[in-house]
């Protein structure tokens, strides 16, 4: 990242935590000359630690202050035609007419297959694809609701809510908050109507992450808390699916509260996480995992060590991490982070050389998210203005075009 959108957005984002350069110095423990150079673009550059420590006292992720990694380009409020398409998709314009029933031959495990595929490709990263479907998926699931079988009426608005729930999280990844709320909400609403009653907290989980993304930290706790209640109420989890949602909300309930300065309660709290997956393989499956939550003991031990790296603690993350077995149906995008987190825990404890391997591993894994991965980009310069960097980090180096 330019050090002049750095500042940017340093800036930006404390204004938006509604602190003084001198209140954030004070909850980061960086200094306010650091603080009050890098947002006027003075300051050369920051080292992670640096990074790390502000994003904290600010209270949100990394990613936040060096930027998202790679997803769709946007440019703000009037973006390309194919932002706008999914934009008009959510948000259908006023008087606009009632969905009409499906033609002959709509298949609606049809749908629901087209809409686990954008899950697919949106888990590998491949959010271009995801924008290229959406706008159909959304008008066709819109359209299945107009069926006139109750039953069928039903399924249709469960898929009407997981494709509404996809277009939200894209609009964050795209940076569009707002947008991917409203988006949220409406699937909400279509959730309401189905027939699958894990959805509303699935799509909870995700309006959990967007408020994350906004700084809205103890809405994010309250909602994920409230949700997982409600399914131990209900005697939900007594199905693999339903304790993969109560997981994903428990796991999202730890995060905010790390992000609100209680490190320990959320360890806890992802230690019970962890054991409660492991119940996952012995009950009942309930149906496609492509369209239920990411939740086993892989992606819990993945969260935990994110959260031991980013607050501060990088012998846990690396001991967390030792000799992890990743479970088959862990994301790509989330072994890509794991070894991302890995790689920064190496560089906070000093160890350039262990850092340098995990980084060659991420290469073989996932050359295409690392080139662009502005995470992985900021290890490699933090370890390249090194004096005595090992010799394998040139290779990455000129990779990243970091070397220039």
């Amino acid at each position: 990242m330019a050090n002049e959108d750095l500042g940017r957005t340093l800036r930006r984002l404390r204004r938006l935590a509604s602190l003084t350069q001198e209140a954030l110095a004070e909850r980061s423990g960086v200094s306010i000359d650091v603080i009050r150079h890098l947002e006027q673009g003075r300051k050369h550059s920051a080292r992670l630690p640096t990074l790390h420590a502000l994003a904290n006292g600010l209270g949100v992720e990394l990613t936040a202050l060096l930027g998202d990694p790679p997803a769709v380009a946007t440019t703000g409020e009037s973006d390309g035609p194919r932002f706008v398409a999914v934009r008009r998709a959510v948000m259908p314009a006023l008087w606009k007419q009632e969905p009409e029933p499906k033609a002959a031959g709509f298949s609606l495990d049809g749908l629901r297959d087209r809409i686990a595929e954008g899950w697919t490709h949106y888990h590998s990263a491949e959010f271009d694809t995801v924008m290229k479907a959406l706008p159909d998926l959304i008008s066709d699931a819109r359209s299945a609701t107009a069926s006139g079988d109750e039953d069928d009426r039903r399924d249709a608005f469960a898929a009407l809510g997981k494709v509404l729930q996809l277009a939200g999280h894209v609009a964050v990844r795209m940076g569009k908050t707002d947008l991917a709320l409203i988006s949220l909400e409406r699937a909400i609403d279509a959730a309401d109507q189905s027939s699958d009653p894990l959805l509303v907290s699935m799509i909870v989980n995700s309006a959990a992450w967007t408020y994350q993304r906004q700084g809205r930290l103890e809405d994010a706790l309250s909602i994920a808390l409230r949700a997982a209640d409600d399914l131990v109420n209900a005697s939900r989890t007594d199905t693999a699916d339903g304790l993969k949602v109560w997981g994903a909300l428990t796991m999202s309930t730890a995060t905010s509260a790390a992000r609100s300065g209680h490190y320990e309660r959320a360890a806890a709290m992802m230690q019970t996480a962890e054991k409660e997956a492991a119940r996952v393989a012995k009950l009942p499956d309930g149906g496609d995992n492509r369209m239920v939550s990411v939740f086993s003991p892989s992606s819990v031990r993945i969260e935990r060590v994110r959260l031991a790296v980013q607050y501060g603690h990088p012998q846990d993350a690396l001991a967390l991490a030792k000799g992890m077995r990743l479970s088959k149906d862990t994301p790509p995008s989330w072994r890509t982070w794991l070894l991302l987190d890995v790689a920064r825990a190496h560089t906070d404890i000093g160890d350039a050389a262990g850092a340098v391997k995990t980084l060659e591993s991420l290469r073989r894994v996932a050359p295409t998210w690392m080139q662009h991965h502005t995470l992985a980009v900021a290890i490699v310069r933090d370890l390249w203005t090194l004096p005595n960097h090992p010799s394998a980090l040139r290779p990455l180096a000129e990779f990243l075009g970091v070397s220039e």
